[in-house]
């Protein structure tokens, strides 16, 4: 997977408003109505991140998830990134966060 340039990054960051850039990285705080609903959250996160097989780092504090993606492997930024944060974004959507 190429590591997307800045120009690139800028243009999938419009399409997925939740999401700030730090560095390399892309980051999202979920904030879900309960604990139960942000571990439902995790758990479908989950599923989507096998099928693509791209995984993000998920930090749980009650009922806020905080996500962080990067592709490791091209050294920043990469098409999987955004598709992922859709993704995640949809799911958090679904479940009312």
């Amino acid at each position: 997977m190429d590591r997307l340039d800045d120009t690139a990054i800028t243009t999938r960051l419009a399409e997925v408003p939740e999401w700030r850039r730090e560095g390399d990285e892309i980051r999202r705080t979920v904030t879900a109505p309960d604990f139960r609903t942000a571990i439902a959250i995790v758990n479908d996160v989950a599923e989507q991140a096998e099928k693509l097989n791209h995984h993000p780092d998920i930090d749980i504090r009650w009922r806020r998830l905080h996500l962080v993606l990067t592709t490791h492997d091209a050294g920043g930024l990469t098409d999987l990134d955004f598709k992922l944060a859709a993704r995640i974004d949809a799911i958090a959507a679904d479940h009312g966060a």
